[in-house]
C-alpha cells in the first residue's frame, strides 16, 4: 500500500534507538527525507548509518527550547519545510510516587510535555503554508492505565492526550492532523530498565521479569519497535487524512479500559 509519503520531510525526536529509530527507518522506507535528533552524537551516527545515507542527524536535548529551535531551523535549511513531526522522549524516571523529587517532576514536564508544545509551535508555520501536515505524539499506555511505578509518566502522558485533542482541533482546518500513539510493553532499553526494577522487587531475574511482562499481554509477548513504527507511519500517511485527535493504543490488548 502506497502511503503517499515520497519526498516528505519528517522530523523524529529521540530517534537514535528503540521505537524512535524504528519510526525513522519506516518513514525512510516510505520515501521520506528524515531528520533525527538525540543527545548522544555517537548513538546518532550509528542510527543514521542504519536509517540511510540521506538522513540528517542533530545533537539535541529536547528539554532545551534553544536546542529545539535550532533543530527545526537546521532541518528546514538542510531538507526543506517540515511536513511530518513525530515527538518522542525517553521517559521520566521510574519509582514510587513519594520518592519523586520536585526536580524530577520539573524535568519530566520539560522533557515529556513542554517539548511537544514547543515543537508543534515551531513546525506548524511550514505545515500551514503547505496546507498539509502530520503530527504524531509517541507516548505510552500509562496515559490510559496509570502505573504506580511510573507516576510522573502516567500523569504527563494523560495530559498529552488532552493536548493532542486541543492541537488537533486548532490545526484541522489547515490540513494538519494531530494524533497520539500509545505503545504497550515493547522490547526496548526502557523496557529492560523497567524489568530490572521489577526483578529486584520480586526477587527474580531480569530475563524472567521480561518474560512475565510479555506473558501478561493477551497476545502473549512484548511488541517489537517495528510494530509501533508501522502504526505511526500510517498516521503520517495520506491514507490517514480523516484521522485526527485520536490516541491510538498499540499494546497487544493489554489495556482493559474502554476510554
Amino acid at each position: 500500500m502506497d502511503l503517499g509519503l515520497t519526498g516528505k520531510v519528517a522530523m523524529v525526536a529521540a530517534a537514535s534507538k528503540g521505537i524512535g529509530l524504528a519510526i525513522a527507518r519506516e518513514l525512510t522506507a516510505e520515501g521520506c527525507r528524515v531528520s533525527i535528533c538525540a543527545r548522544s552524537e555517537e548513538t546518532l551516527e550509528a542510527a543514521a548509518a542504519l536509517i540511510g545515507p540521506e538522513t540528517r542527524s542533530y545533537v539535541v536535548d529536547v528539554a532545551n527550547s534553544e536546542d529545539l529551535a535550532w533543530w527545526v531551523e537546521q532541518t528546514r535549511a538542510d531538507l526543506g519545510p517540515v511536513d511530518i513531526l513525530v515527538t518522542n522522549t525517553g521517559g521520566p524516571p521510574a519509582g514510587a510516587l513519594d520518592a519523586m523529587t520536585d526536580e524530577q517532576w520539573q524535568a519530566g514536564f520539560d522533557g515529556t510535555l513542554l517539548n511537544i508544545v514547543r515543537l508543534v509551535r515551531l513546525v506548524q508555520p511550514d505545515m500551514k503554508s503547505g496546507g498539509w501536515g502530520r503530527i504524531v505524539h509517541l507516548t505510552s499506555l500509562v496515559a490510559k492505565e496509570p502505573s504506580t511505578m511510573l507516576p510522573i509518566s502516567s500523569t504527563l502522558r494523560s495530559g498529552i492526550m488532552g493536548l493532542t485533542r486541543v492541537q488537533a482541533t486548532e490545526l484541522a482546518s489547515y490540513g494538519i492532523t494531530v494524533n497520539g500513539v500509545l505503545p504497550g510493553h515493547t522490547l526496548t532499553d526502557r523496557q529492560r530498565h523497567l524489568a530490572d526494577i521489577r526483578a529486584e522487587r520480586e526477587n527474580i531475574s531480569s530475563e524472567a521479569a521480561l518474560e512475565k511482562q510479555g506473558s501478561d499481554v493477551p497476545i502473549g509477548r512484548l511488541a517489537q519497535p517495528e510494530e509501533i513504527a508501522a502504526a505511526v507511519a500510517f498516521l503520517c500517511s495520506q491514507r490517514a487524512s480523516y484521522v485526527t485527535g485520536t490516541s491510538l493504543l498499540v499494546d497487544g490488548g493489554y489495556t482493559k479500559g474502554l476510554g
